[in-house]
């Protein structure tokens, strides 16, 4: 079974399971959202905020592909671009830190660690461009999938409560300590191949 992960762009925004590629519970405030409803097509304005974003700030999202069937997906931004985060009793999110907007795994293919795969995923992108933090609202309350991610699953992957409510507490992710870990591993491995001679690492053990 093959797993990969991949930037969403508008050539696979297609992918995503019909209810989220019209959603856009995120990508606009709760009047733009309504608006975009009631002219009969938010995907046209999901399709826009994708662009804009992408051409703005860069990679907001991943999709996770098992044998080449899309299985899952995340959307990540700065608050800046997510007018919803706004709206949440614990906003707002850290000047530090992106926004974990959603993320969602198709229910055949849940169980499998394709969730902590996507949350790796945006980790190793955010790490790199030298992003400090990532932040999420979770629900505590939650029951089925919806526009916020369960809180459980959330501390599950590694979050931590910053900001505690009683329904959506907003939880945080640091990534500087990735970013020591593998400065870590990168120090140990240069001083154990740097204290072996080419013999000693070539001779059987």
């Amino acid at each position: 079974m093959s797993r990969r992960l991949a930037n969403v762009t508008l050539d696979n925004l297609d992918d995503l399971p019909r209810r989220c590629r019209q959603c856009v519970f995120w990508e606009l405030d709760p009047v733009g959202g309504e608006r975009a409803v009631q002219a009969g097509d938010p995907g046209l304005e999901k399709e826009a905020w994708i662009s804009g974003t992408l051409l703005d700030w860069g990679s907001c999202g991943k999709i996770v592909y098992v044998d080449g069937v899309a299985a899952g997906f995340v959307l990540y931004a700065p608050p800046l671009y997510v007018p919803r985060s706004i709206a949440f009793p614990t906003s707002p999110v850290s000047s530090d830190a992106v926004l974990l907007m959603t993320a969602h795994i198709i229910p055949e293919f849940s169980g499998g660690g394709l969730g902590r795969m996507l949350v790796q995923g945006v980790a190793k992108d955010l790490t790199r461009r030298g992003v400090r933090a990532i932040e999420a609202f979770g629900d505590l309350k939650w029951e089925q999938p919806s526009c916020v991610m369960p809180a459980e699953y959330l501390l599950s992957v590694g979050f931590k409560t910053v900001r505690p409510h009683l329904r959506f507490p907003r939880l945080r992710l640091e990534l500087k300590t990735a970013v020591s870990w593998r400065e870590d591993v990168e120090v140990a491995l240069e001083r154990l191949l740097g204290s072996m001679s080419p013999e000693r690492a070539l001779r059987p053990v």
